[in-house]
């Protein structure tokens, strides 16, 4: 890159004015100009005012708007689009339209798009609904094609694994254990081991044989986790091998469990906001459970309890007593290191319940190791790592 060209783009990063660049603007580059200028350019000096309130050049207009996000799909790349979108939203208030079927239909659709309409879903007007559904069933077969097959092919493969057998055909057999287990009759005349059991991976009958739960926190810090919990349970659900429920909660507990066969449906059934009580939901989980040595409970949440924190972890040891395999996921998502509270987690800990942050990609991997009853603590700091 020549002098010339790092100038001008200091000049759209800087914004003109005595930013010390002296480089002009012509053609493409003023139009790439104006709808940075409107988004980020703040109405005053204040600094402190400005990082609170840029009004920038969008104001109230809903046409303007329109345009404006049709500009930005112009200029900039698909990732950067869903930024300026995100930033739109938080920065000029522009939230309420975004209920206009016509701004709906020029916006990128992503995960964080889902996440606004989910909190938006009680004032969406009739006329709109159908737009919003179409957006969001758009992102969620984007996601579906990425990480389902990848998911049902972890979780059977696990599921296959986690039953021993004695007379295994060849391509089953686990080198590893079956060397353990004749290690007694190793044969110094012939310098190898004599196998006299085989240890192998059985092939599980369609029957079910683990029971999932995904309890997942519905306030909205987390927007993102719940559009990846609610596609994940939608796939879990999918397999006979697995008898998979969906809870949702805040200060109330949904049930979505009726809802799997449609994660747009899912999505829609959840609503963003509100206080958090995970006492409250956790009771509610205990009582879907009738095999706790097959049963895996997933609890997605930051952990910032608003409910009884001390009757939680009683029942959190309860349930970890009586063999149920619990885990708490901090976030379910790309964001990057999720704010928690840090004297839940450890506590939770202390009951021998892992808790973590895991991204979509790895979640598939995760229930293969959860099935197979790995230690989940040390998979996630191998996989950090």
């Amino acid at each position: 890159m020549d002098d010339e060209e790092r100038l001008r783009r200091w000049r759209l990063v800087l914004g003109g004015g005595e930013d010390g660049t002296g480089v002009g603007l012509t053609g493409a580059d003023r139009s790439v100009d104006a709808a940075l200028a409107a988004l980020y350019d703040a109405p005053d000096a204040d600094e402190e005012e400005s990082d609170r309130r840029r009004t920038g050049g969008l104001g109230g207009s809903a046409p303007r708007v329109a345009r404006w996000l049709g500009d930005i799909r112009r200029y900039f790349p698909g990732t950067v689009v869903q930024v300026m979108q995100r930033d739109a939203v938080e920065r000029l208030g522009i939230t309420r339209l975004l209920l206009e079927p016509e701004l709906l239909a020029a916006v990128e659709p992503d995960v964080h798009l889902v996440g606004t309409l989910m909190s938006l879903n009680d004032v969406i007007p009739e006329h709109t609904k159908e737009t919003a559904r179409e957006i969001v069933r758009k992102v969620v077969t984007g996601l579906e094609s990425r990480l389902a097959e990848r998911t049902r092919s972890a979780v059977r493969g696990a599921l296959d694994r986690a039953t021993r057998v004695h007379r295994p055909r060849h391509g089953d057999i686990d080198w590893d254990r079956t060397v353990r287990a004749n290690l007694r009759h190793y044969s110094p005349t012939l310098g190898t081991l004599i196998p006299e059991k085989l240890v192998g991976y059985g092939r599980r009958a369609q029957v079910v044989h683990r029971d999932v739960i995904l309890c997942v926190d519905q306030s909205g810090s987390m927007a993102e986790s719940v559009v990846y919990a609610g596609l994940f349970a939608a796939v879990l659900a999918s397999m006979r091998a697995l008898r998979t429920s969906m809870v949702a909660f805040d200060t109330a507990v949904a049930d979505l469990t009726e809802l799997l066969d449609d994660p747009v449906e899912v999505l829609f059934g959840t609503q963003l906001g509100g206080g958090t009580d995970i006492n409250r939901a956790i009771a509610y989980c205990q009582g879907l459970i009738t095999r706790p040595t097959h049963t895996l409970l997933i609890l997605i949440t930051d952990l910032f309890e608003g409910g009884a924190r001390d009757e939680l972890l009683r029942r959190v040891h309860a349930l970890v007593d009586a063999g149920v395999q619990v885990v708490c996921l901090l976030a379910l998502s790309d964001s990057g290191t999720p704010a928690y509270d840090h004297d839940n987690a450890a506590a939770l800990h202390d009951l021998g319940v892992p808790a973590f942050a895991c991204t979509p990609d790895l979640f598939p991997d995760l229930m293969a190791a959860a099935i197979k009853r790995e230690n989940l603590a040390h998979w996630a700091a191998t996989v950090s790592s």
